[in-house]
């Protein structure tokens, strides 16, 4: 992996929540996978989370999801984590997702809090240990209230915490202060959920980011990681600032998924942006916008050919002893 791992970043510093490429009819294309996967890891993403939100979770089904843990598992060896999407408010079929991921070859579990159902917290708890329970792998927590209605709470947090398995969480919450304190209380790794809150969460101790933004700056978080851990905050800052164009385009209408699938064809690295519905392709108008962002961030020149600026920014930060 890219960036340091260990008890306080079990699955790494910095991953994707890596987009489901598709063919234009529709398709799961394992292959696009494969190359979108071996292109995030050389970026400088050291882990990448398949079948969440970003990646089409809710309409994308069990063999498909399996066939995607295993192309992604061989197209990257042991040089990243790969996190499996185990989410759904059935915690029958959260445990068999997580099942077949293991089996498929997943690192990890993401294990989202059921969403629509509005379970109580006692409920919560039950479902998050029953999927825990169910395999050997690690599992990181996803607290999303904005998306599910309901928050973890920190009595259930600190009730979670003591399970072996249950090791970190993704916290997209956007409450820095809470997030200072849990990750004290618990021990869990604390990854942010926000792209625009990498900086806060490290702040105060967190571990990471599983982000959007990074199918398109990778190497400039995984080096704001680096720049943080060694002590130049404002070399940290400086490079952030300069992500915060592609953070607001992928970001910004609440559509990552449609954005991120814009962002990656733009790059060249996919050939179409289809999405299954209920979501659409992006329009030319969106279109338009990610590719000025990505051109103002020296990722894209203004005739639309992508620059070698990835290699270039990780030799750049050997040299200086990063």
């Amino acid at each position: 992996m890219v960036l340091p791992t260990g008890p306080a970043r079990p699955f790494g510093a910095v991953l994707t929540a890596m987009v489901t490429p598709m063919t234009p009819d529709g398709v799961v294309d394992l292959e696009a996978a494969a190359k979108l996967a071996k292109k995030l890891v050389d970026d400088g993403n050291d882990g990448l989370v398949l079948s969440g939100t970003t990646g089409e979770s809710p309409v994308t089904h069990t063999p498909e999801k399996e066939e995607l843990v295993a192309a992604v598992v061989e197209a990257v060896g042991d040089r990243a984590a790969v996190v499996a999407g185990a989410g759904s408010n059935d915690t029958v079929h959260a445990i068999r997702m997580a099942e077949q991921a293991a089996e498929a070859g997943a690192d990890g579990l993401l294990v989202v809090s059921p969403y629509y159902s509005r379970p109580s917290q006692e409920g919560l708890y039950q479902h998050f240990l029953a999927v825990a329970d169910a395999t050997d792998l690690p599992v990181m927590l996803y607290d999303v209230p904005g998306r599910t209605v309901v928050r973890i709470s920190r009595d259930t947090y600190l009730r979670l915490a003591q399970h072996p398995r249950i090791v970190a969480t993704k916290d997209a919450t956007g409450d820095v202060y809470a997030a200072s304190k849990l990750l004290a209380e618990t021990g869990l790794a604390w990854y942010s959920g926000d792209d625009g809150m990498l900086l806060p969460f490290l702040s105060v101790g967190g571990a990471g980011i599983v982000s959007v933004a990074a199918h398109a700056v990778g190497a400039q978080f995984a080096e704001v990681v680096r720049r943080f851990d060694a002590g130049d905050l404002a070399g940290a800052v400086e490079v952030f600032r300069g992500t915060t164009g592609v953070i607001d385009a992928l970001n910004g209408t609440g559509a990552q998924a449609v954005m991120a699938k814009a962002a990656v064809e733009l790059l060249g690295v996919t050939t179409n942006r289809f999405l299954r519905l209920p979501n659409v392709a992006a329009s030319d108008d969106e279109v338009v916008a990610v590719r000025a962002a990505l051109v103002d961030a020296g990722l894209l020149t203004p005739q639309g050919a992508p620059l070698p600026a990835v290699s270039e920014l990780a030799e750049a930060s050997a040299a200086v002893g990063h």
